[in-house]
């Protein structure tokens, strides 16, 4: 029986893993901070450690006698100011990574994300080969994680016995705050009024916690392994979000020039629900990847790829009811129109 800790163990991809290690036998710790939400570990037996991996010291007294370390902990939300993002998930890996090394543990298992390896070229897919390029598009969230997998390599060149797992844009059920699958709440709310083209690889939790202890039982020290499934681009994933849950996808597509001149115009407003200009920036890119590696040295398996689409909207259609619209419902009349006369211009 290992001891292992996680940090971010009360989170989406953290609530999963710990489960999952609580099932194969580990004696589990779990860092948590005062405020996070602990449903999800109510019923597991895992010891709660309170701290922060913003705090030394909490982090040094989680780590006594832990054996295997996941380092899941961190935020996905594009919302914070860079400061904020860069010390959650630049800053708080470099702590648990250094204090992880410091004990000596066996073994580290750090969540990065396919963020961190940056967007494939146009027409292309991204593999863990890929160079470095994003930091020209100043996205925080993609600047941090790609500065967090830096902090990590070093300290793998110091003797920490690292595996880096690159999950992509995580989907399913159990999700407790503004992660991943904010996406499809906002489809369901009507809140993406409009879109660019752009490419997302799509992912179910489940598959992604399965992918992290297969990470720890045969990852190679050093190597990091993309966690995706399936590529969609934006017009074929709003189209099977819209055929699933029987809400009308967005109808009005627009150029990346005239979404980013009215995201910003809508933050200088306030008060509109509006994707933010770095949520739009992100969302043109080409997010596509490739999971073979993960497939080849790790045996890892998906699930097929609507799954997680399927287990993502009935998740939100019964924890926020009448919040979120029904089937049948469509988008308003003003964005059809407008839609339809962008497609007979574009």
């Amino acid at each position: 029986m290992s001891r292992t800790l996680v940090t971010g163990g009360s989170g989406f991809i953290g609530s999963h893993v710990t489960r999952l290690l609580v099932e194969r036998g580990d004696e589990v710790s779990v860092l948590v901070r005062r405020a996070s939400r602990r449903s999800a570990l109510e019923d597991l037996g895992v010891k709660l450690m309170r701290g922060d991996v913003t705090d030394r010291a909490s982090v040094r007294r989680a780590l006594r006698g832990s054996e295997r370390v996941f380092h899941i902990a961190g935020t996905a939300d594009l919302s914070p100011a860079r400061a904020r993002i860069f010390k959650l998930n630049t800053e708080g890996t470099r702590i648990v990574l250094e204090e992880a090394l410091r004990t000596g543990v066996e073994r580290v298992v750090f969540t990065s994300s396919a963020a961190a390896i940056g967007p494939a070229p146009e027409g292309a897919v991204a593999d863990e080969r890929a160079v470095w390029d994003a930091g020209r598009y100043a996205i925080p969230y993609v600047d941090s994680k790609h500065a967090a997998e830096v902090e990590a390599l070093r300290l793998l060149g110091r003797g920490l016995p690292l595996v880096v797992v690159n999950p992509t844009v995580v989907l399913g059920a159990g999700d407790p705050g503004r992660s991943s699958t904010m996406l499809v709440l906002r489809f369901l709310r009507r809140q993406i009024p409009a879109y660019v083209n752009g490419t997302l690889n799509i992912v179910g939790v489940g598959d992604v916690a399965r992918g992290h202890l297969l990470a720890d039982e045969r990852g190679r020290v050093g190597e990091r392994y993309i966690l995706g499934n399936r590529n969609y681009t934006t017009d074929r994933l709003f189209a099977d979000l819209g055929r699933l849950s029987g809400v009308e996808p967005p109808a009005l597509k627009l150029t990346l020039p005239v979404a980013m001149a009215l995201a910003a115009a809508a933050q200088r407003v306030g008060g509109l629900k509006m994707p933010s200009p770095t949520e739009v920036r992100a969302s043109s890119l080409n997010w596509a990847f490739t999971n073979a590696k993960a497939r080849r040295e790790l045996g890892w398996r998906t699930s097929p790829h609507e799954d997680c689409l399927e287990e993502t909207i009935a998740f939100y259609r019964e924890t926020r009811g009448a919040r979120v619209a029904p089937p049948g419902t469509r988008q308003a009349v003003p964005l059809r129109l407008l839609g339809g006369v962008a497609r007979r211009i574009f």
